[in-house]
């Protein structure tokens, strides 16, 4: 047997090995129980790959990114495989690897029940410990139809090949090159136990499969679309080891106790009407009162930065949008026409841009304007799939603290760092202060623009980028079709990261709307636009907040930062006292004045996550005190009236949590 020279790549360090032919990825890792699979000259492969001459292959590790997606992969097969062997009509659908899981949909009478679920995973862990080889097979697309006769999504799979896509998770079963089936293969006789089309990698076996579970089943339409039959999708979950499994189990927990639909209904704060419709809020007074000031806080700095305030209408003439080129690139975001004013075309506008540049044009503008900052709170729409909606995180309707800021070429780099300085500093001010810095670059197949004005925006951004000392993370791809942009990444209390701010650098609107200012020379010329959004959404910010504090607002964004609990009827008054006297000073204070025990007012409010409550009994009410009683429980007795309103009021300016 003749010799082949392989290359074998960990991190930094190279090691040439000479092996025979026929050896595959896992003789050369053997012993190394962590890797799963390997990437050999940049393409993941199953360990069993042979590996050829002049080859560079590095180890898959099961923590490792490709190694997760692998893992959970390989056990929505197994999934897949147990739900057949139950439900025997069951049609397969698509099974990718998601984020901290998998799912697979299927093609079932009834939809699934928990218990099925119950049973499914059963028979999952059965599979699991046959140890079944995963055997990757090579088959020509005649050869595929006809073993895949009975699955009519499978059949529709193979003539994507060459064209699927990863918005829907086709790609993880038809890639652009040969067709492969993967087949369960029994541990000691190699009889065929199940198989499914497959791009793959795999794990070596099921017993590879270290710990897993099911989650919840949903309905979802094929590939995405409304028009496509709607199925039944089984979510799970499957990590390296056990303990990482029940560590992640336990943070679901906790971000469920968390979710903000649920806070929003406990607390009173917002719904969701189906009456209105799916992913358009009607927020209640509680809910108002902490966006209003959300807005109030947010305007009050604005106005020292120097932005000044515009207001635009929510819906515009097609032809704007044709001009901004966002019917070009942007139409399937975008809710349908209404046909007025005998067969224009009129759009809920998406985006606020197009109408402050028409601000910006509404009449000559002179260098010494410049930067200029305009700034709207500009509800937009957006036709969002209802499977992604998701409360006020993924809307339909949603207000967005848009700001447009026309400035020099000179002035460019300056007004960058400046807005980038604001928007961290402005976030930090409601609680936020874990950060990272995304860059997105260019999408080659959706832009606007030369290459030249692309390339001196993205270089500019991330030269401002450096400059706050965060880490910067490439997001290659990602910009919007007219700017490349700097995404701010906040993690929140929990450790969830969440896409808050978005500064986008923008050469081309500009050219687009033949927006001009008169230089210091009296030249004609273009300004810059920078387009930035803080929040995002003033939906999407309010809801990573309530889960963020888990709906302990601090007190200066509470609904009611403080309420009074008498011990008795008789300290009502003194109480309504107290409260009227807080309010005067801006405060937002209630008096429980129910007929309820003193006890079950404590709770009621401990679940309204009020941050104060303050009892008064005889003493207090004798000697002219009130006594806090904290969200944890503490509680100080005997603050005079006085100091304790000037303790509320100083936590509230501070805007500190309790």
């Amino acid at each position: 047997m003749s010799d082949v020279r392989v290359i074998i790549q960990r991190d930094s360090e190279r090691e040439e090995r000479v092996v025979t032919t026929g050896t595959t990825a896992a003789e050369l890792f053997a012993g190394e129980r962590s890797i799963i699979a390997a990437r050999v000259s940049g393409d993941l492969k199953d360990l069993a790959y042979e590996v050829k001459d002049g080859e560079t292959v590095e180890a898959v590790e099961i923590s490792s990114e490709d190694g997760l997606d692998i893992l959970r992969h390989s056990t929505a097969h197994v999934m897949a495989q147990a739900v057949q062997e139950l439900f025997p009509e069951a049609k397969l659908g698509i099974g990718p690897p998601v984020k901290d899981g998998f799912y697979y949909d299927f093609d079932v009478e009834k939809p699934f029940h928990p218990d099925d679920l119950k049973a499914i995973e059963k028979k999952m862990q059965e599979i699991q410990k046959r140890g079944q080889r995963f055997s990757r097979r090579v088959v020509t697309d005649e050869a595929a139809r006809e073993e895949l006769a009975d699955e009519p999504y499978k059949l529709e799979l193979i003539g994507l090949k060459g064209s699927a896509s990863s918005d829907d998770g086709a790609d993880v079963e038809v890639g652009a090159g040969e067709l492969t089936i993967y087949d369960n293969l029994d541990a000691k006789t190699g009889e065929l136990c199940w198989k499914d089309l497959c791009r793959g990698p795999h794990l070596p076996t099921t017993r590879n499969i270290p710990a897993f579970k099911l989650m919840r089943n949903a309905a979802a339409y094929w590939r995405g679309s409304e028009k496509n039959p709607m199925l039944q999708r089984i979510y799970g979950t499957a990590w390296p080891t056990k303990d990482e499994l029940k560590a992640h189990l336990e943070f679901l927990a906790e971000a469920e106790k968390r979710d903000h639909r649920k806070l929003g209904s406990e607390l009173d704060l917002f719904s969701i009407p189906e009456q209105i419709g799916s992913g358009l809020a009607v927020f209640h007074p509680k809910g108002g009162i902490i966006r209003r000031v959300m807005e109030d806080y947010s305007r009050r700095r604005h106005e020292e930065e120097g932005y000044e305030f515009v207001y635009t209408p929510h819906a515009t003439k097609g032809r704007l949008f044709e001009t901004s080129g966002h019917l070009d690139w942007y139409a399937d975001g975008m809710y349908p026409p209404m046909q007025l004013d005998e067969g224009v075309d009129y759009y809920l506008k998406p985006m606020n841009c197009p109408m402050h540049n028409l601000i910006f044009d509404a009449r000559g503008r002179s260098y010494r304007e410049l930067p200029l900052r305009l700034f709207e709170f500009g509800t937009v729409y957006r036709y969002e799939k209802s499977g992604v909606v998701h409360g006020l995180t993924r809307a339909r309707g949603f207000t967005q603290d848009d700001a447009h800021i026309y400035c020099t070429r000179e002035q460019m780099s300056e007004e960058l760092d400046k807005t980038l300085t604001f928007v961290l500093n402005l976030l930090r001010d409601y609680g936020l202060n874990d950060f990272y810095l995304e860059l997105s670059t260019k999408d080659p197949e959706k832009f606007v623009g030369s290459d030249e004005a692309w390339e001196e925006a993205t270089e500019t951004l991330r030269q401002v980028a450096e400059k706050q000392n965060l880490e910067l993370v490439a997001d290659p791809g990602g910009a919007a079709f007219y700017g490349p942009k700097i995404s701010v990444q906040a993690r929140d209390a929990i450790g969830r990261t969440w896409q808050m701010s978005t500064i986008q650098l923008d050469f081309n609107l500009p050219e687009r709307f033949s927006l001009e200012y008169t230089a210091a020379d009296g030249a004609k010329t273009r300004p810059v636009m920078i387009h930035r959004a803080l929040f995002g959404s003033i939906e999407r910010f309010f809801a990573v907040l309530l889960e963020h504090y888990a709906g302990a607002m601090p007190p200066w964004l509470a609904p009611v930062q403080a309420v009074g609990i008498p011990v008795g009827d008789a300290h009502v008054q003194y109480l309504e006292e107290f409260a009227a006297e807080a309010r005067r000073k801006g405060l937002r204070v209630d008096v429980d004045a129910s007929s309820d025990r003193m006890q079950k007012k404590i709770r009621t409010q401990q679940k309204q996550k009020v941050p104060f409550m303050i009892i008064v009994g005889d003493e207090d009410m004798h000697g002219g005190t009130v006594s806090f009683r904290y969200r944890d429980g503490s509680q100080e007795n005997g603050i005079p009236r006085d100091q304790a309103l000037a303790k509320l009021v100083d936590v509230v300016e501070r805007r500190i949590q309790v």
